[in-house]
């Protein structure tokens, strides 16, 4: 009897390419997929070359990672639906001298007509925003994804105890110290001290203070990022050590 398989055994992740605005929709992907094989399946959408693509990972405009170790499972770096795979593919952007090359343009009418382009393909293969269906999910993934990040932002009280959770880095507990927005940045931000010198800075974002801690025990994350609760602080004595 064949093993059945789970649905936590794939995650939905949006696909983009800075190469080509036409790439931009959602697809499936097992967990357990290496980084290498994962190159290989977006050359098909992207146009571009495996040896030469570099993967980011993206929650909304904020990159969490880049996929840098092919050897690694895709689910290494990714754990829940909603996030964005962004494309980087140095083959695609090959420079060349304005001044003895022509640049060649295209009228959208003109690229309608093609059939060698990646907005044909998708068309063919109803694909991205050419699925109606798959855009109707995309919405409602998005909704879910906003009401999800609102309801855990509202658990992130200041000063309650928290976990936090960031694709690539450890488990690390700490006390929340800050709620909102940060100057610059879209979204909604928890401001972290943690128990140990794990963070990224010590409250201040591009000189600004949000809150006040030690050097390298804060950092911002996304409240989807935080866990909320009775967390007993980290036992450690670094000047007992030897």
């Amino acid at each position: 009897m064949s093993e059945l398989i789970s649905k936590s055994d794939f995650i939905r992740a949006n696909v983009s390419n800075s190469n080509n605005d036409a790439v931009a929709f959602e697809m499936k992907f097992a967990k357990d997929l290496k980084v290498s094989q994962l190159k290989n399946k977006l050359e098909i959408l992207t146009g571009g070359s495996a040896a030469t693509m570099r993967v980011e990972l993206y929650e909304g405009k904020n990159r969490l990672a880049t996929l840098d170790n092919d050897d690694a499972q895709l689910g290494f770096y990714i754990n829940s639906d909603g996030l964005r795979l962004h494309v980087i593919d140095s083959f695609l952007t090959l420079s060349f001298d304005n001044n003895t090359v022509e640049k060649f343009e295209l009228t959208n009418d003109q690229y309608e007509q093609r059939k060698d382009s990646v907005r044909y393909y998708l068309k063919q293969n109803r694909l991205g925003k050419f699925n109606e269906e798959e855009m109707r999910q995309m919405e409602e993934k998005r909704r879910e994804h906003a009401d999800e990040l609102q309801r855990r932002a509202e658990l992130c009280v200041v000063n309650a105890r928290c976990e936090v959770s960031v694709p690539g880095n450890p488990r690390r507990r700490g006390t929340i110290r800050y709620n909102g927005s940060l100057d610059g940045k879209s979204g909604i931000f928890i401001g972290v001290e943690y128990d140990e010198p794990l963070g990224k800075n010590n409250g201040s974002v591009n000189g600004k203070v949000y809150f006040k801690c030690g050097p390298n025990y804060g950092g911002f994350v996304s409240p989807l990022s935080v866990e909320v609760g009775d967390f007993p602080s980290e036992d450690v004595n670094l000047d007992d050590e030897l």
